[in-house]
C-alpha cells in the first residue's frame, strides 16, 4: 500500500511562508494498491485534494473518494479536481448518511448556487454519491471498515483501510474523544470505535490539531489533543503515528517543535507533511 500525503490542514487552508514545509492544504490522503500505478481510493476531499491531480500526471481519477464527514475543509477540493472534472473520468463519492437524505442533496449544501456556480451534477465525467452506514465495504481493492466517532457539527467516520497483503491504516481526521469522557489522562476517552478501528495498524492517521495547553480552551471545537493521539496510539500497538489536522496558525517551526518533544514517545510519530509518500508492507502478525 502507497500513502501520499496530498492535505494536512484542518479547519481552513493556511496560505504564506510559514507553512510552506508541512503545507497549507485541508484534509486529503490518496492510497495506491502495491505495485499499481496511480492512486485509486482517496480520504477526504478538501483543497489538498487539487493536488492529487498532479500525480495523477494527466490521466483522469477512476476511483472512490471516502469523505469521513461534511464539513467545508473535507469537501472544498471536489469542485477543483482537475482529474476528476473531466469527461473521462469515473467517481464514486462515499458519505456519512445522515437526515434521510440523498447523498447529493447533502453535497449540494455546500455546492450550489448561490454559494457556488455549479452543484455536484454538474461535474464532468461519470460521478455517483452514496451515503453509507457503519460498516464493512470494499472499495478499489481494499478492505474498509468505517465507524462513527464523536466530532461536532455532523455525523462522522473514521476508517480502517486494509490492502490484499494486510497491510493496515486507521484514519480518524476529525475525532473529539472528549465528548465520551475525559478518559484516564483527561484527554478523552478510548472508545470502542477507536479501538476497533486502529488496533494494531502499521499507520495511524490522527487528528492532533491542539496541544495539551490549548485543548481546556478550544475544547468545544471537537477536535483532540497531540497528546491523546499519541496515548492511543501506543494502547494499540500500532505501527507508526502521522499527526494530521494541524491548526491552521501552527507554523513549520511550531510543527518541528511538537514533533521534536515526542521523540522519546513509545512509537515513531512524525507530522504529516504535503508530498509525503508512504509505504506500508504490513508487520508479521
Amino acid at each position: 500500500m502507497e500513502v501520499t500525503i496530498c492535505g494536512v490542514r484542518g479547519s481552513t487552508p493556511a496560505p504564506g511562508a510559514d507553512f510552506v514545509r508541512y503545507g497549507g492544504h485541508t484534509s486529503c490522503v490518496a492510497i495506491a494498491a502495491s505495485g499499481a500505478e496511480a492512486p485509486r481510493l482517496v480520504l477526504d476531499a478538501g483543497t489538498g485534494l487539487r493536488a492529487l491531480t498532479r500525480v495523477l500526471a494527466g490521466e483522469p481519477f477512476r476511483g472512490t473518494i471516502l469523505l469521513g464527514h461534511l464539513h467545508w475543509d473535507h469537501t472544498h477540493g471536489l469542485p477543483f479536481f482537475a482529474a476528476g472534472d473531466r469527461e473521462d473520468s469515473v467517481v464514486s463519492v462515499l458519505l456519512p448518511a445522515q437526515e434521510g437524505l440523498e447523498a447529493e442533496a447533502l453535497l449540494a449544501r455546500m455546492m450550489s448556487p448561490p454559494h457556488f456556480p455549479i452543484r455536484p451534477s454538474e461535474l464532468r465525467g461519470q460521478w455517483q454519491f452514496q451515503a453509507i452506514e457503519p460498516g464493512s465495504c470494499t472499495a478499489e481493492g481494499f478492505a474498509v471498515e468505517a465507524r462513527e466517532i464523536p466530532h461536532k457539527g455532523g455525523r462522522t467516520f473514521g476508517f480502517r483501510v486494509t490492502d490484499a497483503q494486510g497491510a493496515s491504516l486507521a484514519y480518524l481526521s476529525d475525532h473529539s474523544p472528549t465528548s465520551l469522557g475525559p478518559g484516564d489522562d483527561g484527554f478523552g476517552a478510548h472508545h470502542p470505535a477507536a479501538l476497533e478501528l486502529v488496533r494494531g495498524v502499521d499507520l495511524l492517521i490522527h487528528d492532533a490539531q491542539y496541544t495539551a495547553a490549548e485543548l481546556p480552551g478550544r475544547i468545544h471545537f471537537g477536535h483532540a489533543a497531540i497528546d491523546y493521539s499519541v496515548g492511543l496510539a501506543s494502547a494499540c500497538g500500532v505501527g507508526r503515528l502521522l499527526l494530521f489536522h494541524h491548526d491552521p496558525p501552527r507554523t513549520d517551526a511550531q510543527l518541528d517543535a511538537i514533533v521534536a518533544g515526542l521523540q522519546d514517545a513509545p512509537l515513531p510519530v512524525a507530522a504529516a507533511a504535503e508530498g509525503m509518500v508512504i509505504t506500508l508492507e504490513g508487520r508479521p502478525a
